[in-house]
Formats: C-alpha cells, sequence, structure tokens
C-alpha cells in the first residue's frame, strides 16, 4: 500500500504569515482612505471661502461707490454652511485705489486662521 502525502495545504505559519500581510495592507488602505476624505472636505471647504470671498469682492466692484476705510464682518449662509467675513479696506500709494483683504472662515472659527484671504482693488467711481 502506497502512503499518501498530506502537503497539499498551508502550513499554520504560512497561514499567519498571510494573514499579517493582509493586516498591514489593509491598515494602511483604510489610513488612506481617512487622509483621502479629510483631504476632500478642506479642499471643498477652501473653495467655498474663496467663491464667497470673491463674490464679496465684486459687490464691493458693483456698489459704485468708494468704500470707506475700515473693518467691516458678515455672516452668510452658504452651501448649507455658516460663514463669516471680514473686509479690511485700506488706502494704497495711488489715492483713487483702495485695497481690500477679504478673509472668510466658518462659523465659530478664528480669523487668526482664515480659510481663505483675497486681497482685491476698487477704483473710485469717475
Amino acid at each position: 500500500m502506497s502512503r499518501l502525502s498530506f502537503n497539499a495545504g498551508f502550513t499554520l505559519l504560512e497561514v499567519l504569515v498571510a494573514l499579517a500581510i493582509l493586516a498591514i495592507t489593509l491598515g494602511a488602505l483604510i489610513k488612506a482612505s481617512g487622509s483621502y476624505a479629510n483631504n476632500a472636505t478642506y479642499l471643498k471647504e477652501k473653495t467655498f471661502a474663496q467663491w464667497i470671498a470673491q463674490n464679496k469682492a465684486v459687490e464691493y466692484r458693483l456698489a459704485k461707490k468708494f468704500p470707506p476705510i475700515g473693518s467691516r464682518e458678515g455672516n452668510i449662509t452658504y452651501a448649507l454652511q455658516d460663514w463669516r467675513w471680514r473686509v479690511k479696506v485700506s488706502t494704497t500709494d495711488e489715492r483713487r485705489l483702495r485695497r481690500l483683504r477679504i478673509d472668510v472662515i466658518l462659523s465659530g472659527g478664528n480669523f487668526k486662521k482664515s480659510l481663505v484671504s483675497l486681497v482685491a482693488f476698487v477704483g473710485q467711481p469717475l
């Protein structure tokens, strides 16, 4: 009678090594997915903040009046989120030109860490 060999399967050590490799790979994939989701959220918020700042600059340009020097703040709901904006109007070397610095943050944020800071210029209407 011939002897049958039972070497057709994997050893316990081979299975444990394969599981360890799989666990490390899945852990890296999960971490990369989480990082991607965080970056996507940040970029979405930054894009919306940029649009809000650009809209505010256009409002000043279309107002047909020379903006007074000083600072103004306000709130806006945009893309189902609450935002805060601040516009600082200052002089330039050209007396008929004003500099606008527009900062936008999420409501509850701090202007020291604004999502977007846009600089625009508005000329005195003729």
